[in-house]
Parts: structure tokens; sequence; C-alpha cells
């Protein structure tokens, strides 16, 4: 017991569960008033574990994280990292961790999780054989791909085993799932989705197992592992085994101190989640045997578990009698549901059933006899699950059949929310319901989903739910008699994606055009706004070979609808000055291009930067001096390197496979080759990109818009990426690309993204707002699910047979030269007010002389630095 006098909490351990606990206890104002302890065994606070196998497409452990430490902080929460309980004095009230650190409780939680099941097979700890749990795991089993294996076996088909098998086939490694029962995630889904799930992952490259076990781990002579051999007397030869055969509850440290555990495990619990055996001592989490005599292995039984010990701590009534163990997947790629009674063990039930082998679609339904939706199964389309899972238990307003038919087969029925009861579960995880999120909405003013997951916390756990919630906000928002406008912009009714498909359709060329066809009622015959006008130049600009448009943007009507950046193909500096970058494709430039770009930069006394971006920027110059700087750089073979328009800016390379030891393509010249491809494509946003020759990563591809990794047998291509102030890892989008499937897949990615995002939205931000996400991107771009693929692909080679230098095209058109003037009545005469003082041997903007105004000309350092 605690010696001083304020309660103490004590939580052992520190998982998704845990954190969840830690959250309850600060809703209910427990952290005010109780000491909240907490030790946790892993070297790194909680961690999604739901997303673990994500960390192989680029997320870094940091990512992973839930734990805001301004949370721990501010609710006064001891955390001790690295140090886990080792006993518990249940007499004294006592936890004595690994550090040797002794805690008094008055109530103590335990959150141990579960430890992986690897079957007693002889060698089962040879040297390359891996659990697949942790972070730590993780890590491991990729530095034991890169340097030792060729192939591994994934021992279990089950949830975690495919995530596992999909890991290994990201690392390069011929792969191999072992299952013992007769088919694949033999718990979620029945034979007739298990034999979809099966010829759909064959069909990816792996080989499935089913109907054998695992007999003994056969290993070399050093130790490490060669082999299995498999119970129907086979053997599969393999460098590396990943046991992912199941979980079983953490209960060794509750068994030790007298608390009762199951007869297969799990410390027993009530229905509030207080051990049997010690009102003081509270499990939940996959460590707890629940009142109903389950263990539960998912996040959101655990989150309930969580809620309710911290309500019955706080004296609140709660209980915790079952829960819904409703799942949905992607699985190696594949939609992956089950929900309620999936197996159809309700008596007199009847299935109905939709199947389609050749698209690797499988749809069960399983009706009560009074037409009650009970359960159903699906697989490789779960689009519908999150309405149906929130439909079991009641009749559905349409047939059971019209809800497994896909679109567009018989009389298919898409079902909205507002099909939905309000008492319909949306988040599972959570545990909210449609009335709380149109209560959101409605009571508590929240306009958009980001406002309703802080609200209520929906579409924070797995994020299965995040498209319904969409749905269900816009209607309660329209119901509600808010117009939701996705107009462009006052001009605009249209979104930009509609405009887009409006000029490509109609080959419309001028915005004018567009404005007064297109246009709302009090904007037609206008001049525009600073919105639109930019938007439609870039829409008119990466179409102008397909409508017949001129895709310089100095052109006529297209100078007046571009920024200032773009008005005079430079970036604008804070004094007035601007700034050149030529392109220098892959970052490979030779020393005479070195030496010329010198000696521009001390001839017209620029400053000089080496960017982020593998070139050289070089600041400064007035706008008369713009375009004798581009001749200079023109004539030495340079171009324009965009860094002024919202186009490809840069592909960054590491050295490759070429100097570089650990290199397994040539990623320089694939860098060349994709800028040169790239160069001077208007989008809706700038674009970034990166090839690094090897998985070390030393070019930062997935950091980018498009990042390109190389593999042993190609090509990894990673979308969404961005390295600015939203950080966020790119998503592998597809893997072991030959080089002509790469380009082909960039170019439908790059014209996909153009056609449907909106104005300055980056590739980050369009991926996760797009509905569907990365799957749906996948789908249209890898797959060709809309048939549009020829399509993006005639664009992007219309766009690089015409593409033409900006800065050539300028500098050999005196009516365009005319532009470059400080002042159009005094074309000869200087902007005053850039001027510049020197530091570190180069020149800076003199700040001094923005503040105050003019000084006299002897204190101004003008042109040139002297």
């Amino acid at each position: 017991m605690s010696t001083d006098t304020t309660p103490t909490i004590v939580l052992v351990g520190h998982g998704m569960v845990g954190q969840r606990f830690l959250e309850a206890l600060a809703e209910r104002g427990l952290t005010a008033t109780h000491r909240v302890v907490v030790l946790c065994e892993e070297p790194r606070p909680a961690y999604d574990r739901v997303q673990l196998t994500s960390y192989f497409s680029g997320k870094t452990p940091e990512d992973l994280s839930m734990t805001d430490m301004g949370f721990i902080k501010d609710h006064g929460i001891e955390l001790y990292v690295g140090d886990p309980a080792q006993t518990i004095d249940r007499e004294a009230r006592t936890v004595t961790a690994g550090s040797g650190r002794v805690f008094g409780y008055d109530t103590l939680v335990l959150a141990t999780g579960s430890y992986p099941f690897v079957p007693p097979v002889p060698n089962k700890d040879a040297e390359g054989c891996f659990a697949y749990r942790t972070i730590e795991d993780l890590l491991a089993i990729e530095e034991y791909a890169r340097t030792r294996a060729t192939t591994g076996a994934v021992v279990g088909g089950g949830l975690l085993g495919l995530e596992a098998a999909g890991a290994l086939k990201g690392l390069g490694l011929t792969t191999h799932i072992v299952e013992f029962a007769p088919r694949l995630m033999p718990v979620q889904v029945d034979e007739g989705g298990g034999a979809a799930l099966l010829r759909t992952i064959e069909g990816m490259g792996l080989t499935v197992h089913t109907g054998v076990g695992t007999q003994e781990i056969l290993t070399c002579a050093d130790g490490s592992v060669s082999g299995m051999k498999l119970s129907d007397g086979s053997e599969l030869a393999a460098d590396m085994v990943v046991f992912s055969a199941g979980v079983r509850p953490r209960d060794q440290l509750a068994r030790d101190c007298g608390l009762a555990v199951g007869e297969r495990g799990g410390i027993t619990v009530d229905e509030q989640c207080r051990t049997v055996s010690d009102p003081h001592v509270f499990a939940i989490g996959e460590c707890a045997l629940a009142a109903d005599g389950r263990v539960y292995g998912l996040v959101a039984p655990g989150y309930e578990q969580a809620q309710t010990a911290a309500a019955t701590i706080a004296s609140d009534e709660a209980a915790f009698a079952g829960a819904d163990l409703s799942t949905k997947l992607k699985l190696l790629g594949v939609d992956v549901a089950s929900f309620g009674d999936a197996h159809g063990t309700t008596e007199d039930c009847l299935d109905v059933v939709y199947s389609d082998s050749r698209a690797g679609l499988y749809k069960r339904l399983v009706i009560g006899p009074d037409g009650t939706l009970l359960g159903g199964i699906l697989v490789g389309d779960a689009e519908a699950y999150g309405t149906l899972r929130a439909l079991t238990g009641s009749v559905p307003p349409v047939s059971p059949e019209s809800l497994v038919l896909p679109a567009g087969a018989g009389s298919g029925a898409q079902l909205g929310p507002s099909a939905l009861p309000d008492e319909a579960v949306i988040c599972s995880c959570h545990n909210v319901s449609k009335g709380t999120i149109r209560g959101a909405v409605t009571e508590h003013r929240c306009t958009t989903v980001p406002d309703v997951k802080k609200c209520t916390k929906a579409g924070t756990g797995c994020g299965s739910c995040v498209k319904v919630l969409g749905q269900l906000v816009n209607a309660e928002l329209e119901a509600s008699g808010v117009e939701v406008d996705k107009g462009l912009c006052g001009c605009f009714a249209q979104t930009r994606e509609e405009l887009y498909e409006i000029v490509l359709a109609l080959r419309i060329t001028s915005y004018q055009d567009l404005l007064d066809r297109y246009g709302r009622a009090g904007a037609r015959g206008g001049d525009g706004c600073e919105v639109c006008k930019p938007a439609v130049g870039s829409i008119i600009a990466s179409l102008a070979p397909t409508i017949g448009a001129s895709g310089y943007v100095l052109d006529g009507e297209q100078a007046a609808l571009q920024d200032t950046n773009d008005h005079f193909l430079a970036n604008l500096q804070k004094n007035g000055s601007y700034s050149v970058v030529p392109r220098i494709p892959g970052g490979e430039i030779a020393p005479e291009k070195l030496i010329v770009i010198g000696e521009i930069a001390r001839d017209f006394g620029l400053y000089t930067k080496i960017t982020g971006g593998q070139r050289i920027d070089m600041f400064g110059a007035r706008v008369e001096q713009l375009p004798l700087i581009w001749a200079r750089l023109v004539d030495a073979g340079f171009e324009s390197g965009h860094a002024y328009g919202k186009a490809l800016r840069t592909v960054k390379s590491c050295v490759g496979s070429t100097w570089c030891r650990y290199g397994v393509q040539d990623s320089v010249r694939m860098a060349i080759d994709l800028e040169l491809r790239y160069r001077g494509l208007r989008s809706p946003h700038k674009l970034k990109s990166a090839v690094s020759g090897c998985q070390r990563e030393c070019a930062e591809a997935q950091s980018k818009d498009f990042g390109v990794i190389a593999t042993a047998n190609g090509w990894n291509l990673y979308v969404g990426g961005n390295g600015g102030a939203t950080p966020r890892h790119a998503d592998l989008l597809a893997q072991d690309l030959s080089d002509a499937e790469l380009v082909r897949l960039i170019d439908r990615f790059l014209m996909f993204y153009i056609r449907t995002a909106d104005r300055l939205e980056r590739t980050s931000t369009w991926l996760e707002r797009i509905p569907g996400g990365l799957d749906h991107v996948r789908d249209v771009v890898v797959h060709d699910s809309l048939g549009i693929c020829d399509e993006l692909e005639r664009l992007m080679r219309a766009h690089v047979a015409h593409y033409r230098d900006e800065w050539a095209e300028t500098i050999n058109d005196p009516e365009k030269l005319a532009r470059f003037v400080s002042f159009v009545n005094a074309p000869d005469t200087p902007d005053p007010v850039v001027a510049f003082v020197p530091e570190r041997d180069q020149i800076k903007p003199d700040l001094p002389l923005l503040n105050i105004g003019l000084r006299p000309a002897d204190d101004i350092l003008e042109g040139s630095a002297r």
C-alpha cells in the first residue's frame, strides 16, 4: 500500500490498452486525485501494434507511437520505460520493478498483454528464428533479411501471419506461409472466403502450405536456419523462420502472486475487470480472462475493458460483459472483414453468398429466419463493411441479395449512412454510435471529420470507420440546412477536379471562356479572383498539349493568370530580388557546369547556396538581370529548374550501385531519367521525388511525393510522402517493378493526382482525403479499376513530347523580355530598395534599408557586391 496520503494507481504494462486506460483516468479526473505509476517493459512507450506492419511501408517507430509525452507530463504520470514489474506482494500491496524500485499501490492494474506462441518444435530458438510481435522483432527481422536471408517461411496463416508474410515479401524474400488449419485465417473466414484469399495471395507470388504443421526447424552446421520439416514429411528450404501462430495471455506475474487464472490462461476477472482473487487488482486487455470466459485479442474490447476499469476505480457504474469481434483488415493488399455471426452458428440461419473467383471476391451474409442480418464475411471487397456491421442485429431496408452484389451487377444496392439507426455502433474501437456522431455535429458544432474525431474519438483507432464517419458528418450538416459548398472559390461552384474534367472534355483553352461558360452567375464576364486564376492556369498548362493550348505560361492570357513567382519564372525574395535555380537532374553535375554557375554568381554578385534538393540556388538577382543570367545558363546547357512553379522540383539520388558498395540498382541513372521525363509538369502543388539505390534510403525517397527505392528485384514505388511542416512517410504503392513498370505507374499516379487533387493540395494530403485513400489509388493506378489508365498514360506522353524550357523560350522572345523591368516607365532604372550588405564573403539583403527606408547612396551596396 502507498505510504503517503495520495492514493496510488500502479499500471503494469504500457501498450495500446494501457495507454487507453491512462486516458480514461484523465477523462474522469483521477490523475488529479491519484498518483499514477506506469511500468513499461519495452524500451519505448505505447505504440500502435495494430499498424505494426506499416513499418515496412516506410513508417518509423516514432510514427507508430501513441504516447503524447505532453499528456504524460501534464497529468503528472510517472512513466518508467524499460523497467518491467518483477514481483507483486499482494499482502503488502507493493510492486517491485526490474530496476529494484518498489512501488506501493492502492489499486493495481495489470495490462501485460500477450506473448507470441512458438510451437515446441526442435531448434525453434535457432539463429534466424523470430517472433512477430514488437517493433524490436521487426528491426531484427529487417536486419537479418538484409544480410543473411533470401527465403523466409512464416508459421501461421492468421492475421499476424499474413502481415508477416507481406513484410518478408516486401523485404525481397521468397516467402512461404505454413498454416496447420485447412485454410488461411480460419477464425475469421469460412471455406469459401479462405479459397478466395488463397487464390489472391498465391497470385502475388507467395507459396501457401495449408493443412500441415511445422515438425522441426532444420539448421546448418553453424546453427542457423536452413529450412523446415513439415508434418506431411516434406521439407522446405528457408533461411529465416517467423513464428506468428497466435498469442497467449501474459499472466505469469499474476500466477506468481496467487491470482486466479483460467485453465488455458488469462487472469480471471469479473464484469468490472476486477480480479476475482483480489478487489485491489484489475486486469485488462489480452492478459485478462473476461467474465464471459473469453480472452479478447482485439484492441476494441481492450479499450472497453480499460474504460470499465477506470470507471469502476472512479466509483462509477460500468460493466464489460463481452464485445463485438468484428474486424476489417488489409492483408497483403487484400480486404478481409468479418462481423457478427460470421460462420452462421445461429439456429435456422440462412446464407446469401456472392463469389467471383476470377476477381478474388467472396461475400457471405448470414441472415436469420425473420430477415435479421446476423453477420457476414467479405473478402476482396470490404467497402460495405462499415454499413453492414452497423446494420447487424436489424432487418436491412433492402434485400440481402442486393447487399452482396457489386455495383453495376444486377440490383446491387449501396446503403448510405441514412439507413443506419442512431444506436448503430460506427466506431467499434471506441464504441461510438451514429447518434453520438450526429450529436457532435448538431450539439457541439463540429463541422469536419477531424472535429468529430477530437470530440468523440471515433476514427482514432483502427481507422476502418473513417469513410462512414465522413459520410455521416456531411449528411448531418446537409440535414441541418448547412450547405456544403465544395466549389473552388466564389467564381466557380465546381471543384478543381470538376473544372479539370470540363477543360479536358471540351478542350477549353481560355480562362475567360471557362469563367463565362461555367462560372457562377455573378462571376461571369468578370475578371475572376486570385484563387481560381492560377488554379485554372495550372490546369490549362498541364493539359496544354492535349487540348491545343500553349504550354508556355507567359503566352497571352496565361501570363495574367500566374502567381508572382511564375510571372517572372523565378522565386521572389524578401527584399524584392529573385533567386535562380537551374535544373541539375538527379543531382549529377559535371565540373565544367559547376564552374559556369560559379562564374555567373561571381559576375552578377549573387549569393549561392546548396539546396536540400541537390541543386545550387543563386540569390539576389534583380528582375532585369534574370534574362541575362538565364542566357548564360542556357548557353552552358542548363534549363529552368522550376523552383518557382507548382511543378516537379527535383529527383534526388544517392550514388547507387555505380559507386556505393551497398547499392543494388543505378539510382542516379533512374533519377535523371525521371527528372527529365517529368520536368515542367504543372500540378496542383509542387512535386518532389528521390531515388535510393538500396534499403539504406540515403536519398530519403519516403519523404517525397513519389519516391523510388531499389531492391534486388527492381524498384519499390512509394507515394504521398512529405518532409515539410507536416511530415508524412510515403506509402508503398507497388514493389519489385522493372524500369518500364515503374515509369508507367508513376505516369499514371501523377496524372491521376493532377486530375483529382484540390488546389494547392500536396500528394500527402490528397492521398488521405481522396475516398478510399491509398487502396483506391492503387486500384486505379495499378489495377486500372476505372479504365482510365490508357488516357492517363496518353496525357503524360503528350506532356513529354511537347516539353519546352521556359527560360529558353523567354530569352528568344523580345516581346516577353519587355516584362523584365522594375519600372515600366523607366525600364533602365533598377529598384533602389534591392540592395545588399556583405556577410561571410557573400551578400545578404540589406534588412535595415527595408525597415527604415532609403539611406544615402554611399551606404548602399548595389548590384554586384563591392
